[in-house]
């Protein structure tokens, strides 16, 4: 979603992601804002981090949630300044970059817990777009499934791979509590070890478990009731041929209470 947001902003410069979650503190500061030479040991030459290399472009930040405390208040006055000042400069560069982050996290509870900044998440929070887990998404399940079997399929070399219509079916019923990169996960697994050309079937995927079907809702008593004696007595009835005396006899009842039954459910005479 953030390349498409990206490629429909009709910005030119390039899209450039950022792992928060990747890298310590230190690495990760200066992966985002770049270095001057001698700023640290092993820093032996000057270099644009990732924000310059977004100039013009958009700087995705993956994984907001897990950058560090100390980090977050850096980005907070780049967010506000629309200035980057590398590791070991005495300067600072003005950059044009748009910002998109993502999360799965509850930024609000971190913000309430003193794990996050207020002022971070407002200024981030200008837009949000919520992303449902792909278990409440089952219409996007095949396509891109669909999609990720082709391209495995081009890349491991496995021309005319492709999904079985009940392996489809097996896949958009199941949970995936890793979304879309679980998803991805296991097509790449079932297509690297196929042959070329083979029809994966779910005997493939053996790891992929449908979710239980949603519970039929209880109905109130009375009616489910009702529901049985029709269907005991309808059965009852062809069974015998439409001989009430022969039905009352196997039902073990008197043929007034067969009557009886009947009459309350509307069941007529058998011809």
């Amino acid at each position: 979603m953030a390349r498409e947001l990206h490629r429909a902003s009709g910005r030119s410069g390039r899209f450039v992601v950022v792992n928060c979650a990747g890298l310590p503190a230190t690495l990760l500061e200066a992966e985002l804002f770049g270095v001057v030479r001698g700023a640290f040991t092993g820093a032996d030459r000057d270099r644009a981090g990732l924000v310059e290399e977004a100039e013009g472009g958009t700087l995705f930040l993956d994984e907001i949630g897990e950058l560090p405390l100390e980090l977050q208040g850096k980005l907070l006055r780049l967010l506000q300044e629309g200035e980057v000042r590398r590791i070991g400069a005495a300067r600072t560069r003005s950059v044009d970059v748009r910002f998109l982050a993502a999360t799965n996290r509850d930024l609000r509870a971190m913000v309430e817990h003193g794990r996050f900044r207020q002022d971070l998440h407002d200024r981030l929070a200008v837009a949000v777009i919520t992303v449902p887990p792909l278990r409440e998404r089952p219409d996007d399940v095949e396509p891109l499934a669909r999609h990720f079997a082709a391209r495995f399929a081009e890349q491991f070399r496995r021309p005319g791979v492709r999904l079985a219509a009940a392996t489809t079916a097996l896949l958009r019923r199941a949970p995936w509590p890793g979304n879309v990169r679980e998803l991805e996960t296991v097509i790449a697994r079932a297509v690297a070890g196929a042959a070329p050309d083979e029809l994966l079937g779910p005997d493939r995927f053996p790891d992929v478990v449908a979710a239980p079907a949603a519970a039929t809702p209880a109905v109130p008593w009375p009616d489910a009731q009702a529901a049985f004696r029709r269907a005991y007595f309808e059965r009852l009835l062809a069974e015998c041929g439409g001989n009430r005396t022969e039905a009352a006899r196997r039902a073990g009842i008197s043929r007034q209470t067969l009557l009886y039954h009947l009459r309350e459910l509307g069941i007529g005479r058998k011809t």
